[in-house]
C-alpha cells in the first residue's frame, strides 16, 4: 500500500471536523449528530464477553527455538486458519521503545487541534492527520481522528506530514516501525514453512516489507452503543500487527456470524490476516471481518502496521496449495480495488473468488 500514493488516486470528500473535538461538545449536550448514528450495531451486537479471551495465543520465543518450533508452528497455522487473528507475545520488541511509542502518539493526540492540524491530510492525498474512506457528505461516519502514515520503503515517507512533537515521534517511530518489520519478516517466513511454500517466494510477494501506520484516536462517547469507531471491514494488505497504546479495549472480529469481544494482552502484538495472504493461500488462512468500538468514559488509542505487498508484483494463491479458488491480480489493480469497495466488510475480497 505505501508504495501506491504516487500511483493511484483516491478520491475521498473533505471532512475536516475533529471528532476529538466533537467529542468534547457531545459530552456536554449529549447529542450524537445523525451522520455518527449506526443503527446497524443494535442489529448486529457482539455476542456474550466469554469468547474475548479464546484468542489464540502464538509465543515468538517459541517459534524461533528449536525445542519447541515444530510445534508453536502448527499452533501459528491453526491460529491463522481458524482465527485469522492471534496474539503475538515474546516479540523481543523493546519494552522502552513500545513504551516511547505509545507516549509519542498519545502527547500528539494531545495537542491543540491546531497544532495536528498542523500535518492534515492534503485534497486527495492519504498520508497525514484526519480521516479515511470519506466519499460523501451523505455517508454515516466513524468515530476516529486519525493519523496515517507511510513508513516503508523510507522514499514513500512524506516527512513533511510526520509531526515534529512532541520532539521524539519521527526518530520513535522510525525505530519501532523498523522493529515490527523484522517481525513480521520472521511471522512471513514461518507462514511459509507451515504452508509448505518456498519462503522466498511468499516474501517475494512483499519485497522490501512496504508498510504503512494508522494510529487511531478513538474519544469516549457517552452514547458509545450508538456510534462505530471502525467500520467492519478486512486489511487490503498482507498481515496487520496492532500495538494498543492504551488500556482501553474496543477491537471486535467477527467469527462463526457473531462478533467477539478481544482483550489485548498487555505488550502483546494484536496480528491479523489481510486479503492478500487468503488469496496466496487459496483461502487457508483467512482474512476476518473486524471493527472498532467506543468506550462511554475513556479515550482509546491504538498504532496498526500494515504490511503490503510490493505493487509490481501479482497476487494469486500458490499453486501447491491446489486448484485456483481466487483471480490473479495486479498489484497496483488490486489496491485500486480495494480503496473504491469503501470499507465495506469482505464485499472487495469476495468478488475476486473463481
Amino acid at each position: 500500500m505505501a508504495e501506491s500514493f504516487d500511483k493511484m488516486k483516491v478520491e475521498f470528500t473533505g471532512h475536516e471536523e475533529s471528532v476529538q473535538a466533537l467529542a468534547a461538545t457531545v459530552h456536554d449536550s449529549g447529542e450524537v449528530p445523525e451522520k455518527y448514528i449506526r443503527p446497524e450495531i443494535e442489529a448486529d451486537p457482539p455476542a456474550a464477553d466469554a469468547g474475548g479471551n479464546a484468542l489464540p495465543t502464538i509465543d515468538m520465543s517459541r517459534l524461533l527455538d528449536p525445542e519447541f518450533s515444530v510445534e508453536e508452528s502448527a499452533k501459528l497455522g491453526s491460529a491463522c486458519e481458524h482465527w485469522g487473528f492471534f496474539q503475538l507475545v515474546n516479540h523481543a520488541m523493546d519494552g522502552g521503545l513500545l513504551g516511547q511509542t505509545k507516549a509519542d502518539v498519545a502527547e500528539f493526540f494531545g495537542l491543540p487541534l491546531e497544532e495536528k492540524s498542523a500535518v492534515a491530510i492534503p485534497p486527495n492525498g492519504m498520508q497525514g492527520f484526519g480521516h479515511h474512506f470519506v466519499f460523501s457528505k451523505e455517508q454515516k461516519l466513524d468515530w476516529v481522528d486519525l493519523l496515517f502514515l507511510a513508513t516503508r520503503p523510507a522514499q514513500e515517507r512524506s516527512l513533511d506530514l510526520w509531526p515534529t512533537k512532541p520532539s521524539t515521534f519521527r526518530d520513535t517511530l522510525d525505530k519501532y516501525t523498523t522493529e515490527l518489520a523484522s517481525v513480521a519478516e520472521q511471522l512471513f517466513r514461518f507462514m511459509a514453512k507451515d504452508l509448505g511454500v518456498d519462503q522466498e517466494a511468499l516474501l517475494g510477494t512483499f519485497k522490501g516489507l512496504p508498510q504503512c501506520v494508522r494510529i487511531n484516536y478513538y474519544p469516549p462517547c457517552r452514547q458509545a452503543g450508538k456510534v462505530l469507531g471502525l467500520s467492519p471491514h478486512t486489511d487490503g494488505v498482507g498481515m496487520t500487527l496492532l500495538l494498543h497504546a492504551n488500556d482501553v479495549q474496543g477491537l471486535q472480529i467477527r467469527k462463526d456470524g457473531e462478533w467477539f469481544s478481544v482483550h489485548a494482552l498487555p505488550g502483546a502484538l494484536v496480528v491479523n490476516i489481510g486479503d492478500v495472504l487468503e488469496i496466496l493461500t487459496n483461502g487457508k488462512y483467512r482474512s476476518i471481518e473486524h471493527r472498532a468500538v467506543v468506550n462511554p468514559d475513556k479515550e482509546r488509542i491504538t498504532i496498526a502496521a500494515f504490511h503490503s505487498v510490493h505493487l509490481p508484483c501479482t497476487i494469486g494463491p500458490f499453486q501447491e496449495l491446489g486448484d485456483a479458488r481466487y483471480k490473479t491480480v495486479d498489484g497496483l489493480d488490486f489496491t485500486k480495488g480495494y480503496f473504491a469497495a469503501k470499507l465495506e466488510g469482505r464485499r472487495y475480497l469476495e468478488s475476486l473468488k473463481l
